[in-house]
């Protein structure tokens, strides 16, 4: 292949990136692009980088190394400088230095992007069009994020970016740990504090009052560990009337999911956020959006689509048959 990207992170054998990447591939007639995945931990990461040729163009990073990419590229758009969180390289060879001889074939520019805020925010705006949820002025919603890790820190950002929310409450499972949002704050709302709330997750009346107010909510913690949240949420009573993004695509649906659905709300998985976040990792990547792409506030539906949304369709209907 004259192109080579691929996804890094330990454990990665779970990734469906390859199914979203390659598909996109297919759809674009880019027949010698392909998309693989690498167990690549913390350690592993500068070997690794080293020991890659000019056919590479592209690398996704789940965690732990969305961080640990930092020092070897560029941040490019606004969440991968203010966050410190890259999920996405794409390769300059045509910038490569050669005064390093560890680099095997000398070390390319390296363009540093965040596409999970994006992700997020696309995947509630493509919700919101198929459930027809419309309505809701400026700073008139509420949004709920459930867990205070590193995912909770780009969903913040990802409802910071959504105009209807002007509340922001976290429910936290380590109340008081700093997400390092000021400096984003004082960019998209002219003010230098922490943009959100803070209740505890163990709240359980807490946690079922917010739930109750909130338009967006998104779950962050991984795995089973929101089941106990979903019980708690069941035994309430309550109703609710947001929409729900649980980050979690195994188990499909999840009970937090399948909570939300019974008690009257509308809920969405994890894969709408992959699908989307890749989608504009492949724009990158094969660089039909080149090195000046759109701004953040502009990564709406309309500008990540090609060609009368085939590319969506096509990676949407291969997600689906990989699930």
């Amino acid at each position: 292949m004259a192109n080579r990207c691929a996804v890094l992170g330990k454990p990665i054998a779970h990734s469906l990136s390859p199914v979203l990447h390659n598909a996109a591939y297919r759809s674009l007639g880019l027949d010698d692009w392909s998309y693989d995945r690498h167990e690549v931990g913390e350690p592993d990461l500068d070997a690794f980088l080293k020991s890659l040729d000019p056919t590479w163009r592209g690398l996704s990073l789940t965690m732990p190394l969305k961080k640990t990419i930092q020092p070897y590229g560029t941040p490019r758009n606004v969440w991968a400088r203010e966050l410190h969180v890259a999920n996405t390289a794409v390769f300059d060879w045509s910038k490569a230095t050669h005064d390093d001889p560890s680099w095997s074939h000398g070390r390319p520019g390296i363009r540093l992007y965040n596409t999970d805020v994006a992700g997020i925010q696309l995947a509630f705006d493509h919700a919101e069009r198929e459930f027809g949820l419309h309505g809701g002025g400026v700073g008139e919603g509420r949004a709920l994020i459930i867990g205070n890790g590193n995912t909770a820190t780009s969903a913040v950002a990802a409802c910071m970016m959504m105009p209807r929310n002007g509340r922001i409450t976290i429910a936290a499972r380590h109340p008081g740990r700093d997400l390092g949002l000021d400096g984003a704050a004082r960019i998209f709302t002219g003010e230098a504090r922490r943009p959100y709330d803070e209740i505890d997750l163990n709240d359980a009346d807490a946690v079922t009052e917010a739930a109750r107010g909130a338009t967006h909510v998104i779950n962050t913690i991984p795995g089973h560990a929101a089941d106990g949240v979903a019980a708690r949420l069941d035994a309430s009573g309550a109703t609710f009337r947001g929409l729900l993004l649980d980050v979690v695509y195994d188990p499909r649906p999840t009970r937090l999911m399948q909570v939300w659905r019974a008690h009257g709300g509308r809920a969405i998985g994890g894969e709408e956020m992959l699908l989307y976040q890749g989608l504009i990792q492949v724009l990158l990547m094969t660089g039909i959006w080149d090195d000046d792409p759109p701004s953040d506030a502009d990564w709406r539906l309309q500008d990540v689509t090609v060609d009368d949304d085939h590319l969506e369709i096509a990676m949407r209907r291969a997600l689906e048959e990989a699930l």
